[in-house]
């Protein structure tokens, strides 16, 4: 997914300041996955991350974030996850049927429920695993939960323009290797727009990362732990931020 320019902030902020967050999904899937986030959040630039709450590996991903003060926790709702082949999208699981609105309220629900049990909170954001709720009837159901939970959901609330072009694959799983690299990641920058920005991103280490993202994941840890790239931040004055802090106001954080 590229960088899809969203609708202006409600609060008709004019400021010329640029916020970003660096948001890592899949946290909580694997092992090599939360490592990769935590690593990529100490070292590196990301500042919230998505959890994934029905893998094994997500209560230590849940323990693991009450240690990590400024990293902010939202809820990657996970409904299934689909492969190309051949010119096909081949399921590779999936959780309910996207197309019946009951089935996708109440798993959503349950995944909102599992996480307030993980955390011991609500969380700052919400998102989907390949971005499912771009469709109904998941896009109206996360919608609502983004409503009652006065939080944002991925490309769906105005004032946050998302980014997903960090990322090295196609969506039919051809390698975009340009795309990970420093170059790469610094040309995504210089076209931010101003306000608020999310750059999403998939860190992973080790040798049993799921495929098909893989190698990728290691090497957007590189990118994302490079020095060079929070230079470039403050070249562009690009200011880091979090979903704990879309709430506060432009006005506020940039002082």
């Amino acid at each position: 997914m590229g960088c899809d320019v969203g609708m202006n902030d409600p609060s008709g902020d004019a400021s010329t300041e640029r916020f970003l967050v660096v948001n890592a999904d899949d946290f909580g899937r694997e092992p090599g996955i939360n490592q990769g986030i935590i690593e990529a959040h100490e070292r590196g630039i990301v500042t919230s991350a998505s959890l994934m709450v029905r893998w094994p590996s997500a209560r230590t991903a849940a323990d693991a974030s009450r240690s990590l003060p400024n990293l902010a926790l939202g809820l990657h709702i996970d409904l299934g996850e689909w492969i190309s082949m051949r010119g096909h999208w081949i399921a590779r699981y999936e959780v309910v049927d996207t197309n019946v609105r009951a089935a996708v309220e109440n798993e959503v629900a349950r995944q909102l429920t599992d996480f307030r049990r993980l955390v011991g909170r609500d969380p700052t954001h919400l998102d989907s695993h390949q971005h499912v709720h771009h469709e109904e009837p998941t896009r109206s159901v996360m919608s609502r939960m983004a409503q009652q939970l006065d939080i944002p959901l991925r490309g769906v609330t105005p004032g946050i323009h998302f980014c997903g072009a960090f990322h090295g694959q196609t969506a039919e799983g051809e390698p975009i290797p340009n795309a990970i690299i420093l170059a790469g990641l610094r040309a995504l920058l210089t076209e931010l727009p101003t306000g608020w920005s999310e750059l999403g991103c998939h860190p992973g280490v080790g040798q049993d990362l799921p495929p098909p993202y893989q190698r990728e994941r290691e090497d957007e840890v590189a990118v994302l732990c490079n020095p060079s790239t929070r230079a470039a931040l403050s070249a562009e004055r690009i200011r880091l931020a979090s979903f704990r802090d879309w709430g506060v106001g432009a006005s506020e954080l940039a002082r």
